[in-house]
């Protein structure tokens, strides 16, 4: 039985920094200063991780122990609070230590100085402090200055501590890519079967996805699935069968004999996923010259979709690099379902995208059909097979690239998934509108080299992706 990993809870890393000197100059500032660093604290304890907050560090010595600390503690990621004006030597021991992204906070306490307030203090001292209270944004130049020159890459977030919706917006996007990342890292990948023959764009560089992106890959024989289909009792399959019922719109012209075998093959497919761990699948395999193995290959599509709707994205044609973009898409909470240009409609200026095999229930528009297909195009065997669309609304587009100069990248758009025709195929497919337009959008995707399949998912998500591929230091490339 293979061991499981142990995925623990991401660790966010806080500190924020300030002058030693400034303390016996100026009454009440440090304590002020404290203050305001566990209210950050605070805000990012609502995240759910674990917040690893190492107070104000104000002297290079508490900047050595600080960046010990933090990789003890095993951080993801840290997020630096410049509450005033430090020395950047407090700063670059503690990131050079820990290893690990750095998002700089400059949040000034309130949106502006009172003015009028602050002039008719009679003490030029206390005036000092109170305006060294406020100028968080005096060091940030400096960190960054040191960070471009210590090759250290270089994230801010600018606002006010309270009242500044836009600013906790992104510092609860940089927390969602960093618990992203943290799922990445800790995944199981499963591969059963083979390369779809021909097909040179998806294959894929395992290693590198490896290196990238964590995880652990492992490699599944189809015959150990039709093996486990064997050791399906008539109950589980009966189980699974009204399982189905519930979930999809089951068409009248699907037979009994059909459900039932893929309702077999479903409950086989969770027992694999059980036993390896398996945070997603990429599939596929022919099963010619092997009636056990053409059976089983047959009949994944609704356990497949059942999986993609519980956390697990099932890919097929083997495409890797699309099942960690639906990966990724599932872990940010918006779905991730497989798809690839179907139809370009000019007179409603749309694309319709879809694909055969799995779909992503959760993001669906309305109850997922299920239809029985005479023929599987361009694939062998016959069988049940799901029709969706996504749900109506804005969503994001993820292809995961191979470049030419053996490197990963994202590229990503933002659509809207609308309403209109659609083919009745027993495929996913959706209209998509960009704002480019379907034409330009079509021109500008293609001229990246992605492969042919993308993963969309629902919402505008783009600026988390981008973070994400800061995290892990990927180029991203936006299209719309």
């Amino acid at each position: 039985m293979p061991g499981k990993i142990v995925t623990p809870a991401l660790k966010i890393g806080l500190f924020g920094i300030g002058l030693e000197a400034y303390w016996e100059q100026f009454g009440g500032l440090e304590t002020r200063l404290r203050g305001y660093v566990e209210q950050v604290a605070a805000r990012l304890r609502k995240s759910g991780a674990e917040i690893v907050n190492l107070g104000l560090i104000d002297n290079p010595e508490k900047a050595f122990e600080a960046g010990s600390r933090f990789r003890r503690e095993d951080v993801d990621i840290i997020f630096l609070y410049v509450t005033t004006y430090a020395l950047s030597s407090t700063v670059l021991p503690v990131i050079k230590r820990a290893k690990v992204p750095v998002i700089v906070l400059n949040l000034a306490p309130e949106a502006a100085i009172d003015y009028t307030s602050f002039n008719q203090l009679k003490n030029r001292t206390t005036m000092t402090g109170e305006w060294l209270a406020y100028c968080s944004a005096c060091a940030v130049p400096e960190i960054a200055s040191v960070f471009k020159r210590s090759g250290i890459p270089f994230h801010q977030v600018t606002g006010t501590l309270k009242d500044d919706p836009a600013a906790w917006q992104e510092i609860e996007d940089w927390v969602s890519a960093a618990k992203v990342a943290h799922t990445m890292y800790y995944n199981r990948l499963g591969l059963m079967g083979n390369y779809y023959g021909g097909m040179l764009d998806i294959y894929s560089n395992l290693t590198l996805h490896c290196a990238i992106f964590g995880g652990h890959i492992e490699i599944i024989e189809v015959d150990e699935l039709s093996a486990l289909c064997l050791q399906i009792t008539d109950d589980e399959v009966k189980e699974r069968v009204d399982l189905f019922n519930k979930s999809f719109d089951i068409q009248p012209d699907c037979s009994i004999d059909e459900l039932k075998r893929a309702a077999r093959t479903s409950v086989a497919m969770g027992r694999m996923v059980q036993k390896y761990s398996l945070g997603s699948i990429a599939y596929y395999h022919k099963g010619t010259g092997n009636p056990l193995n053409e059976n089983t290959m047959s009949s994944v599509i609704l356990g497949s979709s059942l999986l993609t709707s519980n956390n697990v994205p099932v890919a097929g044609e083997y495409e890797i690099k699309n099942a960690q973009a639906m990966k990724i898409m599932d872990s940010f909470g918006a779905g991730g379902s497989f798809s690839e240009f179907y139809a370009m409609d000019y007179n409603d200026d749309v694309l319709l995208l879809g694909h055969d095999g799995p779909c992503h229930p959760a993001i669906a528009e309305g109850k997922i059909k299920v239809k029985p297909l005479q023929v599987y195009h361009g694939k062998v065997g016959s069988g049940l097979s799901v029709e969706m669309s996504v749900k109506h609304g804005p969503v994001t587009l993820l292809s995961v690239v191979e470049t030419a100069d053996g490197k990963l990248m994202f590229l990503v758009a933002e659509a809207a998934s609308v309403s209109g025709p659609v083919l009745g195929i027993g495929n996913t497919n959706s209209r998509y509108e960009f704002p480019v337009g379907a034409r330009n959008f079509a021109e500008q995707w293609n001229a990246h080299g992605p492969a042919h399949h993308c993963a969309i998912g629902v919402g505008h998500i783009a600026s988390k992706i981008i973070k994400l591929s800061h995290l892990i230091d990927i180029q991203c490339v936006k299209v719309c």
